[in-house]
């Protein structure tokens, strides 16, 4: 496997291999945080998971730390367009 990709197995256990756009950490909810897309999938959702050094994925549920991750993704979205004009 690649190392910007990662496999999430959905609910009916069927296996995705995703592309990882970015992963960053955050001390003030001591996490690591992954966005990642389906390569597959032409919409362009960005989906985002808290994750362990074991790779284990977690769900985001609280709406302060979605504002931080959406402040993040912002950033990095600035800096890519920049970045290719």
């Amino acid at each position: 496997m690649e190392e910007n990709q990662l496999v999430v197995i959905n609910d009916d256990g069927t296996e995705i291999v995703m592309e990882i756009l970015f992963t960053f950490d955050n001390e003030e909810y001591d996490k690591n945080y992954v966005l990642y897309v389906d390569p597959s999938d032409e919409s362009g959702q960005v989906f985002v998971s808290s994750y362990t050094e074991e790779g284990e994925l977690f769900n985001i549920e609280d709406e302060k730390e979605w504002e931080m991750i959406e402040e993040v993704f912002q950033a990095f979205v600035l800096k890519h367009e920049e970045e290719t004009h």
